[in-house]
């Protein structure tokens, strides 16, 4: 079934918010899932990722409706390269012991993501009266 970039966006939007309110108000929670230990430097970090889940999540919020363009897939490739070096990221510092195995949940989340918007480009490439 051919993810449309309408879906993938208000999806993704969704996350993105509720990644900042998470990272926004209880840190703690994420970090203890990853086993790492919150400090006033985690909380910081923590406290400014919110900001960057809060700023994606509205880019993409605004931008479902867009249709297939160039600047919809600077978008799209700039977030599919984020994704997949957080993906990276994250499974090695998992392998070096710095995260425990919950930062895997972070790992599947990014690559799926990043999987999905690679195919929705392709649909909206293939097919872009119906993708869009």
């Amino acid at each position: 079934m051919p993810l449309r970039f309408h879906t993938l966006a208000l999806f993704t939007a969704l996350l993105c918010f509720a990644l900042a309110l998470t990272w926004g108000l209880r840190p703690d929670w994420l970090l203890w899932l990853w086993s790492v230990e919150y400090s006033s430097a985690t909380g910081l970090v923590a406290r400014r990722n919110a900001a960057l889940f809060l700023a994606l999540g509205i880019m993409f919020y605004r931008a479902r409706h867009a249709p297939p363009s160039d600047t919809r897939r600077a978008i799209t490739t700039g977030f599919i390269t984020g994704c997949f070096a957080l993906a990276a990221l994250g499974l090695s510092e998992w392998i070096s012991g710095n995260a425990g195995p919950g930062i895997l949940l972070a790992v599947a989340t990014e690559t799926v993501l990043g999987l999905a918007f690679i195919q929705a480009h392709r649909t909206s490439v293939l097919t872009p009266q119906a993708a869009a």
